[in-house]
């Protein structure tokens, strides 16, 4: 089973947001690729026909890029049928199993909201569509610890955890994944991936847009649960995880596990909250509304590696730029020769990664300028890659996940174990400071971080690349 295709695809939710703007167009894609020959059976709420699903779907793709393989358009509508039904009424689940005819490896992909997680993985059970079939669970996994432990008791009551897939689009990214790739294909990193050489790390994720009339949603999230404790902490999970014993998917999901578990759980002054003026204003949004739209936070990984150096997370809406990336500092030499090269003239030597918009890898050292004087300036060498011919995340996620490949999902262990980082700061925290749109959020998050010489922001140059 675990390396069987899936026979068939389910797309739950086929008529809303995510289905528009990211599964059809990832679809069309894999068509395209050769990538998708088999049914796929939309399932939703309303009563459409087949012909207003198939115009959704065509719309779909000529927003995000173009119709430029009339075949490939064709082929995917000719695998697609809907089935429209309440998802608490098993009648639903029968039609389903109708419209699957001969398919008997189905993968189901959960393009809703949260709160219907439970009632579908239910109704796939009791409906005996989960036998040999996989589920692919949409973000965010919970919004807590205890509801997360929730969710995979459901979850894990009618499917096996191997044929669990919890989707993060962040994971698909190249990007993302070049991390992994950068520190364990190359011998030099190694001997300096740790706290005797690192001095600091900062992972910055920035928006220069606000909400984007999804208010309604936001208050329902916030930064610290919509993007740090998952995405930034993948990334530090990647960053500081060791090696695992091999290449397959598991040993790196072990590995990542630990990180999460190595955390120290987060306390209300180890977190600064923001929220960018006009918030309140947004549609769906509480007048005396709390929800941080910006967040910065201070974390430790209590392991022999990286006992004592501080984490720097920071993510916003409205910041200056819009960009991720991480900076791990390396301490500065431990005797001064040089007066120029101490910290009160810059930054120490450093490796960056920038993950969006391009795809950078630099390593920042000093050198020395021409003339007797031993004086020098730090310059950056870095590797640019364009990325040409990149898969889009879901397009990468959803083949995977029908392959049965787990690597670029997360497990359950590791879900729990980082919502137990936050858990505390969820409940319990300070108010959200108020900071005008275009900076860089409140001044408090610069404080946590001038003793590790300040946030990196970027210059539009590196912005831009």
């Amino acid at each position: 089973m675990k390396e069987t295709p899936s026979d068939a695809l389910v797309v739950f939710g086929a008529t809303g947001d995510l289905a528009h703007k990211m599964i059809f167009p990832a679809l069309y894609a894999m068509v395209k690729r050769g990538e998708l020959k088999v049914p796929v059976i939309g399932v939703a709420f309303p009563k459409w026909s087949l012909e207003r699903l198939h115009r959704r779907v065509t719309d779909s793709i000529k927003r995000t890029g173009g119709i430029d393989d009339k075949r490939a358009l064709g082929l995917l509508l000719s695998r697609l049928t809907y089935v429209n039904g309440d998802y608490k009424d098993p009648a639903t689940f029968a039609a389903l199993k109708n419209a699957l005819g001969k398919a008997r490896r189905p993968a189901h992909y959960l393009a809703i909201p949260p709160s219907l997680f439970e009632t579908v993985i239910k109704g796939l059970g009791a409906a005996g569509l989960a036998e040999n079939a996989r589920v692919i669970v949409e973000k965010p996994f919970g919004r807590d610890l205890a509801s997360a432990k929730e969710l995979n008791k459901v979850a894990r009551s009618v499917f096996p955890e191997d044929s669990i897939f919890r989707i993060d689009h962040f994971l698909g990214k190249e990007a993302i994944m070049n991390i992994l790739y950068f520190r364990f294909a190359n011998s030099f990193l190694e001997p300096i991936w740790n706290r005797n050489y690192v001095a600091s790390v900062q992972i910055t994720l920035a928006e220069n847009f606000g909400v984007k009339g999804r208010g309604g949603f936001y208050e329902t999230a916030g930064c610290l649960r919509d993007v740090i404790e998952n995405h930034l902490f993948q990334i530090v999970a990647l960053l500081a995880m060791e090696p695992p014993a091999g290449r397959d998917f598991g040993a790196v999901h072990t590995e990542k596990a630990k990180v999460f578990q190595a955390m120290r759980p987060l306390k209300p002054d180890d977190v600064v909250r923001g929220q960018y003026d006009g918030y309140r204003q947004e549609p769906d949004v509480a007048k005396n509304s709390d929800v941080e739209t910006f967040c910065a936070l201070r974390l430790f990984i209590d392991s022999w590696r990286w006992q004592g150096v501080p984490w720097f997370l920071r993510s916003g809406k409205f910041l200056p730029a819009n960009f991720t990336e991480v900076l791990v500092e390396l301490k500065t030499p431990p005797q001064k020769l040089f007066a120029d090269s101490s910290p009160a003239t810059g930054r120490a030597n450093y490796v960056r990664f920038q993950l969006s918009p391009g795809c950078d890898v630099a390593l920042a050292a000093r050198v020395k300028r021409a003339g007797k004087d031993f004086i020098g300036d730090q310059r950056e060498l870095y590797l640019c890659e364009e990325l040409l011919g990149e898969e889009t995340p879901y397009q990468r996620l959803l083949g995977d996940a029908m392959a049965g490949d787990g690597a670029l999902f997360t497990r359950e262990d590791a879900v729990e174990a980082a919502w137990a980082v936050v858990d505390a700061v969820l409940k319990k925290h300070h108010r959200a400071l108020p900071y005008k749109r275009g900076s860089w959020g409140p001044k408090q998050a610069d404080t946590m971080i001038a003793a590790s010489g300040g946030w990196h922001n970027p210059s539009a140059k590196e912005s831009s690349r």
